[in-house]
């Protein structure tokens, strides 16, 4: 797995409970991804889904 990089890592809106951030991902115009910073710990926001299994899709 790619560590985050901590300059993305400062950039990004930090969610300390992943509910808070899922509410936010929901809110967005486009599909977002809750994942949790492995610099952190807390969980951030992303658009990218390669390679990523999207929730609400089959397996």
């Amino acid at each position: 797995m790619k560590r985050t990089r901590l300059s993305v890592c400062r950039r990004k809106a930090r969610f300390a409970l992943e509910a808070d951030a899922l509410v936010v991902a929901k809110a967005g115009r486009v599909p977002l991804r809750v994942y949790r910073c492995d610099r952190c710990l807390h969980f951030h926001l992303t658009s990218r889904t390669k390679g990523k299994r999207v929730s609400g899709t089959p397996t």
